[in-house]
């Protein structure tokens, strides 16, 4: 795990109006592992959800981000964060979707499994998010984990680490 990160940016909204939700995932157990919920779409949004993606790692080795080419990502502030971390940038080559499936598809697994509440402001639409997040990595199981949920998947990876030295 923590090898490959996907990130992306969706829209959500309550009766304030649209707001945006970006997530950064490990592509191997399917971990939320970062979050940030704004009313704008800002590359300083997008780096809160890698800093905590970076607070909350188990690992240290080698890791590769990847993302769609939004400005946010594209922006020198994002990627000087990721210089900084020792994270190394990878992008689609277009605004293909497909290219970055996996965000896409946790995107829509939230917003149509978890997100079906409509908030009536920010604060209450961040509390939500944070709730089916936490939903999501501790009772969601996924078919192609065998079943297991995101945080099982990491907590078996980190375990067979363990037993490797």
């Amino acid at each position: 795990p923590e090898e490959v990160l996907v990130s992306d940016i969706t829209y959500v909204q309550s009766n304030e109006g649209v707001h945006y939700l970006s997530l950064v995932t490990d592509a191997f157990s399917r971990k939320i592992m970062g979050y940030e919920v704004s009313n704008e779409m800002k590359a300083s949004d997008v780096v809160k959800a890698l800093d905590m993606t970076v607070k909350t790692r188990c690992y240290r080795h080698a890791t590769i981000h990847h993302s769609d080419r939004g400005l946010q990502y594209c922006s020198n502030l994002y990627q000087e964060k990721l210089k900084k971390y020792g994270i190394t940038p990878s992008m689609t080559d277009g605004y293909d979707c497909y290219q970055n499936a996996l965000a896409e598809r946790v995107n829509g697994i939230l917003k149509q499994e978890f997100l079906l509440t409509q908030c009536k402001d920010l604060r209450e639409l961040k509390t939500l998010v944070e709730e089916s997040i936490y939903t999501y990595n501790e009772m969601r199981p996924h078919l192609s984990l065998g079943m297991n949920t995101p945080n099982k998947m990491h907590e078996k990876s980190q375990q067979l680490a363990l037993l490797a030295y």
